[in-house]
Formats: C-alpha cells, structure tokens, sequence
C-alpha cells in the first residue's frame, strides 16, 4: 500500500476539515463563543468593579476599569451597618433555601413516585389538578396564604418563610416524569426481598436518582434564594429579612446606597456561583432526564 492510500483511509477527528470554509467556520464559532463569554461575564464585572467603588468613582462620568483605589472597607461597611441586618439577612436566606429545598424535595419526590408507580384509579386526575395548579399565577394566592399565616401567627418568623413553600406542583411533575422511566427491573428486585412501596423508594430508587435530586436542588435552591415578593410580604420585621429584602432598603424615595447595594449583589451572589460551579453537570442530566413520557 502506498503512502498516498495510507495517508487518504485515515480517519479524521470530527469537525476537522483543511478547506478554507472549515477554517473560517472554525474561527467564526470561536469569535461566538468569545463574545458570549464576554456578554455573560460582564454583569459580573460591572458588580464587582462597582462593588469595591466609592459612590464617586460609581457616578463619574469618565469610566476606569477598576478604580484606583479598591475600596475593600466596603465589605466591613456593609455588614456593619445598623439600619440593614445583612448577616442575618444571609442567615435567613441559608435556612429558607436550605430547609426549603429539602422540603421540597423530600414531599414533591414522594408524591411523583406515588403518582408513577403506586397504581389507584383516580392517579391520574390528581396529575391533571397537580399540572393545573401550574397556571395559577402565585399572586393570587398570596392573600389567601398570608391570611393563613396571619392567623397561625408566623408572621415575621422563618416558618411563615418556609413551610407555604414546601410543596411544589413543577418538582412534583418533574419527578413523575423522571420515575416514570425509572428502571422497573430494580424496583421489581426489591420486592421479591420483601420490600414496600416505601421501602423500594428510600433504598432502590433515591440513591438511583441522585444526580436528579441534585439538579433540581439547584434550581429549587436557586429560586428560594432569590424570591423576593413572599419573603417582603411575611418578613415585616428586620429580623426575618432575607437577603433579597433587605438589599431593597439600600434603595428608598430619597436615598440611593449604591456602592453597599453592589457589595450586597456580590455577597449574595457567591453561593449561588458556588453551588451552580459545584452542580452544573447535574442540571442538563437532570433536566434530560425528566423529558416527558406516556
């Protein structure tokens, strides 16, 4: 065999192409990819560069990079100003994501697995009313929740935050569609040992699905962390302010605190990067993973 033949039957990695349109592809795709980066990197930027400014150098009309001076007093001056609690605000919010998330998971897979596998004549219109409740928007159930609140007394306490919270209609649907294609032959395994309903569930099945557990952690964490109009509603007093109320004080019909409110972005902002750093590989998993199935 010659060395033209050899050369020509070897395979090429995919996507490799020595014309010209190839390399002008190549490049095209990535110039993309950098100004996607660039556009998804600078929200970023502007907090942490306003973050460690003075509300001079926020305000003036030349723009620098960074100012010259970084302001890292910031930091201390945020958390240690008297009218706005951010510490405890930060507190608030770990509990209400923590607790929330838990909660929420724990009764949504619970339900989704009942709804999958527990076979009852009526499973199939409780899914029906569980996906409508799906088109009711959450503002028209806040008068009737916080009148429930109110009368139980959980205003201004992490309860009122966190336990009209615990059940969601899109975490329960999630998970019947994700159980739904759950591998039969396990739950099936277990039983012939004896194993019920519940039984299978907690030992077969969770630890199976912990990557989907772990996606939609994130994404329930994620929103907790960031829900604002529940928390403003409940949390009247300072005390049971969470992170999302409390930067809203920095900004009033007379005053606007900018450098503390983008000190308070940037604090508040680094657990969700964290967690989303930490999680990432688990929310297209987990979100493929609950495609929708007969």
């Amino acid at each position: 065999m010659s060395a033209t033949e050899r050369t020509s039957g070897t395979p090429q990695p995919i996507g490799f192409s020595r014309s010209p349109l190839g390399v002008v592809g190549m490049v095209g795709r990535w110039i993309a990819l950098f100004v996607a980066v660039v556009l998804f990197l600078l929200p970023f930027y502007l907090i942490v560069r306003n973050a460690l400014s003075t509300e001079a150098d926020i305000t003036a009309p030349d723009w620098t990079l960074f100012p010259k001076d970084l302001q890292w007093g910031n930091i201390s001056e945020l958390f240690n100003d008297t009218q706005v609690p951010m510490a405890r605000a930060m507190y608030n919010s770990a509990v209400v994501g923590v607790l929330g998330t838990a909660g929420q998971l724990l009764l949504a897979s619970m339900a989704g697995y009942g709804l999958a596998r527990i076979p009852y004549r009526h499973a199939d219109k409780i899914f029906y009313a569980i996906v409508a409740t799906l088109m009711i928007p959450a503002a028209v159930t806040f008068i009737p929740s916080f009148i429930v609140v109110s009368s139980l007394g959980w205003v201004s306490t992490l309860r009122g935050l966190i336990i009209p919270t615990l059940f969601s209609g899109f975490a329960a649907f999630l998970f019947r569609q994700y159980f739904l294609g759950f591998p039969k032959e396990l739950e099936e395994a277990a039983r012939v040992d004896g194993a019920g309903y519940f039984g299978v569930f907690w030992r077969i099945v969770v630890p199976n699905s912990l990557p989907f557990f772990a996606a939609l952690a994130a994404i329930t964490f994620i929103g907790n962390w960031n829900s604002f109009l529940w928390p403003l509603v409940i949390g009247q007093d300072s005390s049971s302010w969470t992170v999302q109320v409390a930067m809203s004080t920095f900004v009033t019909a007379q005053t606007i605190n900018i450098h503390e409110l983008f000190m308070a972005v940037a604090v508040s902002i680094l657990p969700l990067v964290l967690i989303f750093a930490f999680l990432q590989r688990y929310l297209i998993q987990g979100v493929t993973q609950s495609g929708i199935k007969d």
